[in-house]
């Protein structure tokens, strides 16, 4: 494996940097995007069961607790619960965007790694064309060490850069559905949550 390194010219250098960024980069999102660490299940119902019985001070305790996405939206939709719906509504969204980006954090550098290996493949088979060219043109068919190793600098610079770029796409098609999946359930809770906060509210309005 070192050797077709080697043989694979310098346009290897960058490939290979390509395949640990990309690799670093899915699995960090892998580890984040877990949905424990998201939308944890327990913790929505426990807080959903705080405010059914209005203990909004609990409730705001243990989103201040939990680091997580969700409950750093729904921190501030229960801070804001005194609000017209709108404006909770509003909050919650602002809040909400802000997480999603954080949720696609390096999503763009795995598609991006996944766009640009088969070019840089490309790259290095033109490169090694090229010097299989120039070999001909200073000795001949005949000398066909300098050929072949023209030849097998091609096809191993494109071996490799297909070989970063595919998992990569595949990373990245698996890792954006995830976070569709992941905001989804952030968007159901929150506006479960919002609907109890005005529902809750206008309980206490009409005693």
């Amino acid at each position: 494996m070192i050797e077709w390194l080697w043989k694979g010219g310098p346009v290897m250098i960058p490939i290979a940097v390509c395949s640990v960024v990309a690799l670093a980069a899915t699995i960090e999102r892998f580890w984040s995007l877990r949905r424990e660490r998201v939308v944890p299940q327990g913790f929505c119902v426990e807080l959903i069961e705080l405010l059914r019985q209005e203990r909004y001070a609990d409730a705001l305790t243990a989103c201040r607790k939990r680091d997580s996405a969700i409950s750093r939206i729904l921190e501030v939709a229960i801070e804001a619960r005194h609000e017209p719906r709108s404006m909770i509504k509003e909050r919650v969204e602002e809040v909400g965007r802000r997480e999603a980006a954080d949720l696609e954090r390096y999503l763009g550098v795995v598609a991006l790694i996944g766009s640009i290996g088969p070019l840089l493949g490309l790259l290095g088979t033109v490169s090694g064309m090229i010097r299989t060219f120039d070999a001909i043109e200073s000795g001949g068919i005949g000398r066909m060490e300098f050929v072949a190793g023209g030849i097998s600098e091609a096809l191993i610079t494109t071996l490799f850069g297909l070989a970063v770029a595919i998992p990569a796409v595949m990373a990245h098609r698996y890792l954006a559905a995830r976070v569709d999946g992941l905001l989804v359930d952030m968007e159901e809770v929150s506006i479960g949550v919002v609907d109890l906060l005005v529902g809750e509210r206008a309980r206490e309005a009409a005693k």
